[in-house]
């Protein structure tokens, strides 16, 4: 599995500057030592991610199973379950208090 500076595919990150800050995003795909490419499903979406620096992520620690192995397997990936995941989290992030 590929990682690079801790962060791993599939591992949920929240952008900490430009217009999207404190935006929740899953990784799907890692560039280089410097950018990965993000998504949430919804605006930034599997056909269209966004390429982030990763000095302006803050890393969770918790990775989604389901994005990490549909992209190692190269399965196919849909925007609803980018969201499912996503939403699960947000759910998990209020019950634990938040950011």
């Amino acid at each position: 599995m590929k990682s690079i500076s801790g962060i791993q595919i599939g591992q949920y990150v929240r952008s900490k500057a430009g217009r999207d800050k404190n935006h929740i995003f899953l990784v799907l795909t890692i560039i280089d030592h410097e950018y990965v490419l993000v998504v949430d499903g919804d605006v930034r979406r599997i056909e269209s991610p966004k390429k982030k620096k990763i000095k302006h992520l803050y890393e969770y620690k918790q990775i989604s199973d389901v994005v990490r192995e549909k992209q190692t397997d190269d399965k196919k990936l849909t925007n609803l379950m980018i969201r499912k995941e996503i939403e699960k989290f947000d759910l998990n992030q209020v019950n634990l208090g938040g950011f």
